[in-house]
């Protein structure tokens, strides 16, 4: 079991949410191994009653330690001092940890729909959620680019208004476009967006985390913010425009900046949150500085949605070498969230 990160004492968690839903992901990636290591480290790292819903059978591919299958949520309490709680869906057959399958992506599928559905009924306090494998998860019928997208369709929210933040202890990052081809980022990039995409974010850091007026730092998106032009428009025509009427919103709003000197420590200090206009220049960041510790969560939503900022890790899957770092912190962030959200309001 890995050693490093995880063993620090933290306060106890306090008991006064429902249990949260653990979704297990695909049942032959890391999913099942970090959320049983979660529970065994439940004491030392505090963390609040959970519960994984999914196939026993994919603990027990990984795991020795004491289960208790359990029929309803509110059963979870009752028993997570001395065994994990699992909530059992589809069966995922023959499970080899390390070798995706399509009954082993049906069951993730279905792990995930049952998740949700606790979780917007209140049954369960929030839902973490496990990595999945999209290419097996494409392959039984989910349409959707990734778990975010999904769960933001279930909760009735429009996908422009459910915003991927990752957050860690030393920096939190939203992403303006997610999953496009770096080609396709400058035509995707609309004032609208921005705008839509930091309102959102705004709102989540005062819900999600009690920050009652956040500071943003929004990124620009060609080499040190364009050169007035020199390198490029877009921070002149989309990027400075969109922060203007942010500011007119009322946003304590600054931007946009050269993106290679936003991250170091001394420029943390001066923001809460960094917009950044793709993929990779949000996450890369967020990776080098809070990898073992980086969360996802989903801002916008009616409901508390995490999980960790990492993969399915097929090739170390069963070789008891995965890190439950990040899972640990989803789950604490995630009680961290539902708290601030009963304080806020």
């Amino acid at each position: 079991m890995p050693s490093s990160n995880i063993t620090d004492a933290v306060p106890p968690a306090r008991s006064d949410l429902a249990p949260f839903a653990v979704s297990l992901g695909d049942p032959a990636g890391i999913g099942p191994e970090i959320v049983a290591k979660s529970w065994v480290m439940r004491e030392a790292r505090g963390l609040p009653p959970f519960f994984a819903v999914g196939d026993v059978a994919s603990l027990r591919a990984v795991w020795l330690g004491p289960i208790a299958p359990i029929s309803a949520p509110e059963e979870a309490a009752g028993v997570f001092a001395t065994a994990l709680p699992c909530l059992q869906v589809a069966q995922a057959g023959d499970i080899v940890p390390g070798s995706p399958s399509i009954d082993g992506a049906r069951t993730a599928f279905q792990a995930l729909e049952v998740a949700v559905g606790l979780a917007r009924s209140g049954s369960a306090g929030g839902v973490i959620t496990a990595p999945v494998g999209k290419e097996q998860l494409y392959g039984v019928g989910f349409t959707h680019p990734g778990q975010t997208e999904f769960i933001a369709e279930r909760c009735g929210v429009a996908p422009h208004n459910a915003v991927m933040m990752l957050a860690g202890p030393s920096l939190k990052v939203v992403p303006i476009t997610i999953h496009i081809s770096i080609a396709d980022v400058p035509a995707a990039l609309t004032i609208d967006l921005i705008r839509a995409r930091a309102l959102t974010t705004a709102k989540g850091l005062q819900r999600n985390f009690g920050i009652a007026r956040p500071r943003i730092a929004v990124a620009g998106l060609n080499p040190h913010a364009g050169e007035n032009g020199a390198l490029g428009r877009e921070e002149i025509e989309v990027i400075r425009p969109a922060i203007e009427l942010l500011r007119e919103d009322g946003l304590d709003i600054i931007g946009p900046l050269a993106a290679d000197g936003m991250f170091h420590a001394r420029a943390r200090e001066t923001y809460d949150v960094a917009l950044c206009m793709y993929h990779d220049q949000a996450l890369i960041p967020i990776k080098t500085l809070n990898f073992d510790e980086g969360v996802n969560i989903t801002l916008g939503l009616p409901i508390v949605r995490t999980s960790p900022d990492h993969g399915t890790a097929f090739g170390i899957a069963g070789k008891d070498s995965a890190n439950p770092g990040a899972m640990m912190a989803a789950i604490r962030m995630a009680a961290e969230a539902a708290r601030a959200r009963s304080a806020h309001g």
